[in-house]
């Protein structure tokens, strides 16, 4: 207050002497800049540690069934804490349900992730094949290009990122890009393995696997063989934007539809959006759930899609998934899940796609998946003894 008191008189002393004697030159009455009050800085209490308590759904999880599912694949895991508590979990014999709350509660601690982010669904199809084109088979299932290569990029970058793969053919000595699903398709690219409806195929490649049933009845798994290094492309915004499907109905199961209503030069410029093509390779139907990028089989409802350059195969996640987008959908998804595979349009720290299972029910959910979501790493706790 004195500091200020002073400011004022000396203020007022300088306008005095500032009237100009007469002839004399003017004066310049300097101007004091007006007080400015001390900035108060909000103490900010500091944030609650997260704890299993404090999971959003988790007194209402199946705690059995999700120990189950990590026990199963827990083998994958690298981290040396993760192996540690694996071994643990596969020698606890039989449990109960309160068992295995206890043991995961005590083997992990949950540890947020920022922000929030995108959770789909996928899922292995079941469709109908022929070995042979006919007027509803149209569309090649087609193998591996024998001028197709892919490179771990790691072995010629030392920066770059966990499975990151160039992709491409060479012509006239030289590395290029491999042509798009447009120029795969219509210069016959690869060599056709089996017939499907076309956009029983488009989803087939989507979803990376699935199960060829044929005419006699007998069963084929369409396994994952390589794809063209071309970004994923989703059709669905297109649609919406084009005034084909309604904003709150692009579900897997509506775009199919439209497809199918559409079939030829219409339904086809559509799925030519997405310049991703995925080849595949014919193997025997074991009647199980597909294996994903792990090389373990994904266990339906307990296993998610991740970015590989985030995240490591095997972790354990919470995942907190709310406000679904699309008409029908479950309002939530809360439960604990593994990483076990990944895909071309998974990307981002908080993304996940969750595999639902085999067949049509699975894909009637899975296409009804787009939430928000948030997503807790349940980091394993190795402290005692293995």
């Amino acid at each position: 207050m004195r500091l200020r008191v002073t400011g004022v008189l000396l203020a007022l002393a300088l306008t005095a002497c500032a009237t100009p004697k007469a002839g004399g030159p003017p004066i310049v009455t300097p101007t004091l800049p007006p007080a400015v009050p001390p900035v108060e800085v909000p103490v900010v209490p500091p944030t609650a540690p997260v704890t299993f308590a404090t999971l959003p759904g988790w007194n209402a999880e199946d705690h059995l069934a999700a120990l189950n599912a990590w026990r199963a694949t827990c083998g994958v895991a690298r981290d040396p804490a993760a192996t540690v508590v694996c071994r643990r979990a596969r020698a606890l014999g039989k449990s109960d349900e309160a068992d295995a709350r206890r043991f995961i509660e005590a083997n992990f601690r949950p540890e947020p992730l920022p922000d929030s982010g995108l959770l789909t669904a996928y899922f292995a199809p079941v469709y109908g094949a022929n070995a042979h084109p006919t007027a509803e088979f149209t569309a090649a299932v087609r193998a591996r290009p024998a001028d197709l290569v892919t490179t771990d990029l790691s072995e010629i970058d030392p920066t770059a990122g966990p499975g990151q793969k160039l992709v491409g053919r060479v012509e006239d000595g030289r590395m290029e890009a491999y042509p798009d699903r447009q120029t795969i398709e219509t210069e016959d690219l690869g060599k056709p393995i089996a017939w499907m409806r076309p956009e029983d195929l488009f989803f087939l490649q989507i979803q990376g696997s699935g199960v060829l049933v044929y005419p006699d009845g007998s069963r084929r798994r369409a396994a994952f063989a390589a794809h063209n290094g071309h970004p994923f492309a989703g059709i669905a915004r297109p649609m919406r934007e084009q005034g084909l499907l309604k904003d709150a109905d692009t579900s897997g199961d509506a775009i199919r539809a439209w497809l199918a209503g559409h079939r030829g030069p219409e339904a086809d410029a559509i799925m030519r959006l997405n310049p991703r093509y995925v080849f595949f390779s014919l193997v025997e139907d074991d009647d199980r759930d597909p294996p994903g990028a792990a090389g373990v089989s994904l266990p339906p409802g307990r296993s998610i899609a991740v970015d590989t350059s985030r995240h490591d195969m095997g972790e354990l996640f919470w995942i907190d998934a709310s406000a679904p987008a699309l008409t029908g959908a479950f309002p939530v998804y809360r439960r604990l899940v593994v990483a076990l595979d990944t895909g071309g349009a998974i990307k981002g720290e908080v993304r996940a796609d969750l595999y639902m299972g085999r067949g049509s029910a699975a894909g009637a959910e899975a296409g009804r998946v787009r939430h928000v979501l948030k997503m807790y790493r349940l980091v394993p706790v190795a402290a005692r003894g293995s």
